[in-house]
């Protein structure tokens, strides 16, 4: 009675060569069309969604003011307002973030203190 194969390499070295699994070398390169096929389902899903609402709407703005435009246009021009808006109101976050990375760089010739001694005495935690 022979003993049963403990891990996958000596099953694999079991079967002839013509059946081995070949899988990629690198994660990367199973991501990297895995990204190309969800980017290309996506650009399909858009593509009938624009195909579908070809038909004009009237935008009803403000003191009587219509405008006529396909309703693609419209949904694609909202989603541009609210990105630019969105970036618009992230600006002062992320440049507030980066002088916090950043101490030195944000006065202009400030000189920062090189000193050994701490400037605060540490104390334990605990009881």
């Amino acid at each position: 009675m022979s003993a049963q194969p403990r891990c996958w390499r000596e099953i694999r070295s079991t079967l002839p060569e013509t059946l081995w699994i070949q899988f990629p070398d690198h994660k990367g390169e199973a991501l990297k069309y895995l990204m190309w096929l969800l980017n290309a389902a996506i650009f399909f899903a858009l593509f009938a969604f624009a195909l579908n609402n070809q038909d004009n709407v009237t935008l009803h703005l403000f003191f009587g003011v219509r405008w006529q435009a396909p309703l693609v246009l419209v949904v694609l021009l909202s989603v541009l307002v609210g990105v630019f808006l969105g970036v618009i109101v992230m600006v002062p976050l992320w440049l507030r973030a980066k002088r916090a990375r950043h101490p030195a760089r944000s006065g202009l010739g400030a000189s920062h203190d090189t000193s050994v001694m701490p400037n605060e005495i540490e104390r334990p935690h605990g009881l």
